[in-house]
């Protein structure tokens, strides 16, 4: 009878939605871990070139337009699992593949993120994010501080769990936010810390070729 009361309330709503938005976040990130973040495989030699991908119409996911500067470089081979890299895709030695617009090796996924997971990637941040600030919220909700050492020996976990929740959080939301930045310049976390180090980008006239406007940029990475 309680339930049903606290049901026709509303009262079990929000603990509901909450409920489904932490098994939302426990899914994607097993999604975003597991996946293929976008390996080069050797049969996809013939389909490296961005150019030609793109005026075929057979690009797989890189349908980015790609400088005439920047094409003129030449792709190599890479030399650990000697395939022909695509552009703006780069060999990572922990997982042992070429991954396509390689972005970063996460350890907290134990797996890249490239092509085809960076946009799940910025889900599932999001999701964390939101559960963390609705954890942090009534974490600090159940807190009365009183200054006595009764009070802090029954609060100490609660306290405990907040301060974690708050440095999570802090860490989740500067992840998210530089992602959106990168993002929408169009560029990755290894083209913006090793701008001096690739050919493409040290070759180019322009500091971020690959940059359409803020509007474009984020449109072609979700849709």
């Amino acid at each position: 009878s309680d339930l049903r009361e606290q049901e026709e309330r509303g009262e079990l709503l929000q603990p509901l939605i909450f409920v489904v938005l932490v098994l939302c976040s426990v899914l994607l990130y097993f999604k975003v871990s597991l996946m293929d973040p976008g390996f080069v495989k050797p049969e996809e030699e013939a389909k490296v070139n961005p150019l030609k991908n793109e005026q075929s119409g057979e690009a797989e996911g890189q349908s980015l337009v790609i400088p005439q500067a920047v094409g003129d470089v030449k792709l190599r081979r890479c030399g650990y699992c000697l395939v022909k890299q695509p552009m703006r895709a780069r060999h990572c030695q922990l997982c042992q593949h070429c991954v396509r617009r390689y972005d970063h090796h996460c350890p907290w996924i134990e797996n890249c993120v490239g092509e085809r997971n960076h946009p799940l990637f910025i889900a599932y941040l999001s999701v964390q994010l939101v559960v963390l600030l609705w954890g942090g919220h009534v974490a600090w909700s159940g807190l009365y501080f009183q200054q006595s050492w009764e009070w802090l020996q029954h609060n100490i976990f609660l306290l405990l769990s907040f301060f974690l929740i708050v440095i999570f959080t802090i860490v989740v939301l500067l992840l998210l936010v530089s992602h959106l930045y990168l993002i929408s310049c169009n560029t990755t976390t290894w083209e913006f810390m090793s701008h001096h180090r690739i050919s493409y980008l040290r070759h180019s006239e322009l500091e971020n070729p690959f940059d359409q406007g803020i509007i474009l940029n984020l449109w072609r990475f979700f849709c």
